[in-house]
């Protein structure tokens, strides 16, 4: 039988780094920013805080808070510092904001292989990775310890770290945000027509700024949990494949809807999974199939929502395009 109770729990964590990265993009494309650097941003948000962590651990303090404190913060710092530059470049030089995002993937990964090749040096570790075992126990510890409970509530619903509820409830709360105040009314306003939004007397270009920074440092936050939680607190270079990229499929998946995208996150953790509790025996091919899934269903979804004329599924209509506020 399919055991849906050790599944459900690994499909969770698999899926919580796309959920901050979905998240975070959506917000940066609610307001007409298309930023293809989001694995980049995720990579640098993870190598920082596993920076601040090594010096932390290397001090030998025993604070439980500042363990945790501080790879939050060098995490939003790093991930702020990629929202800034992306932000510097497309909404006040008016670069290609395609070019850019791609630029800063590849940066934001050479920068964490780099940095993170440093620190094994460091460590002299004899492996090529780095593992900071004290600061990952902060993070993945369990609501009351749930996750040595052999009762199947508390393994669906409370086996996880805190940044796994923190992702849910950032999700949750930028649905209401965009949905419900007149800041998402404005940011909204924005991504659709920023010439209208301008002449309504919204500033474009600050909206731009804050909510690139803000989906920025969200997306941030999910590297973080993967190497800090997911992989407990080993980091080794290129060991987030294209979750990046999943991430950004997901808004389109979700239709630029967060709280959609809690579901969404989750299932597609669960399908990049899935190969590993059917049976296939020792046909590999069989298994490699089983792996394409999330890239099948992502392709599907493609094809259904543009073949779909809703206005509701479309993205923002001005959404990749620079705002030139001579031409208004």
């Amino acid at each position: 039988m399919f055991d849906f109770v050790s599944f459900i729990p690994r499909a969770v964590m698999q899926g919580t780094p796309l959920l901050f990265g979905s998240t975070g993009e959506t917000l940066t494309e609610k307001s007409g920013n298309l930023n293809l650097g989001i694995p980049g941003i995720m990579y640098v948000g993870a190598i920082s805080g596993v920076v601040g962590a090594f010096f932390y651990e290397q001090a030998g303090a025993p604070s439980a808070f500042l363990a945790v404190a501080i790879p939050v913060l060098c995490s939003l710092v790093g991930a702020l510092l990629m929202g800034l530059l992306y932000c510097f470049l497309t909404v006040t030089l008016r670069a290609n904001q395609n070019v850019t995002g791609l630029a800063l993937t590849t940066f934001g990964v050479g920068l964490g292989n780099f940095f993170g090749g440093s620190l094994i040096k460091l460590s002299g570790s004899p492996v090529p990775a780095i593992v900071l075992a004290k600061t990952s126990g902060y993070f993945s510890a369990s609501v009351a310890g749930a996750a040595g409970s052999t009762n199947w509530f508390s393994k669906l619903f409370l086996s996880y770290g805190f940044l796994a509820y923190l992702a849910i409830v950032i999700a949750l709360v930028a649905a209401y945000i965009l949905k419900r105040t007149r800041t998402g009314l404005h940011l909204r306003a924005v991504g659709e027509s920023p010439n209208t939004a301008d002449a309504a007397g919204v500033d474009v270009a600050r909206y731009k700024y804050v909510a690139t920074c803000t989906g920025s440092m969200i997306a941030g936050l999910g590297g973080l949990y993967y190497i800090m939680d997911y992989t407990k607190g080993v980091w080794s270079s290129d060991a987030f494949g294209d979750r990046g990229w999943l991430a950004i499929a997901l808004v389109i998946f979700t239709v630029w809807r967060p709280n959609v995208g809690v579901l969404a996150s989750f299932l597609f953790g669960g399908l990049y999974i899935l190969h590993m509790y059917i049976p296939s025996g020792m046909n590999l091919a069989v298994k490699e199939l089983y792996k394409m899934l999330p890239y099948v269903v992502t392709t599907i979804v493609l094809v259904i929502t543009s073949m779909r004329n809703r206005r509701e599924n479309q993205p923002p209509a001005s959404l990749g395009l620079p705002y030139f506020r001579e031409e208004r």
